[in-house]
């Protein structure tokens, strides 16, 4: 193989494994996950890590709402996808479910953090 072809190939993987690579479902941002939209996300005490499954459901989830994961979204490194009791998905971070808090009003707001001592921020 010449220095060209070698060159070539090595471009061509490079961008093969980057285009391959899904973006991550949030960013971290001054020490905690944030949505696509910057607000603060949040865990839940009472989700069991790796269960795949939430337990903030129902009225919960209209004051808590989850990260929603698109139908084709796959898990990959510490991010994996949960089914919810009402059929949508939702992201999990190192197994845990992920979920916005309806009062914050703007992002970097963080009024969620320790709401009835079993919410808390989700940290990278």
């Amino acid at each position: 193989m010449n220095h060209r072809s070698f060159a070539a190939t090595a471009a061509l993987l490079l961008v093969t494994a980057c285009a391959s690579t899904p973006p991550a479902p949030a960013n971290a941002a001054d020490g905690v996950l944030v949505g696509a939209n910057g607000m603060t996300l949040y865990t839940f005490d009472k989700d069991a890590a790796g269960s795949g499954k939430s337990s903030c459901n129902g009225g919960c989830a209209t004051n808590w709402p989850p990260l929603a994961a698109a139908a084709g979204a796959a898990a990959s490194g510490d991010w994996s996808v949960i089914a919810r009791d009402d059929g949508t998905r939702q992201w999990a971070f190192k197994g845990k479910p992920l979920y916005f808090w309806a009062k914050d009003q703007k992002p970097g707001d963080r009024t969620g953090d320790g709401f009835n001592k079993v919410w808390q921020l989700a940290r990278p």
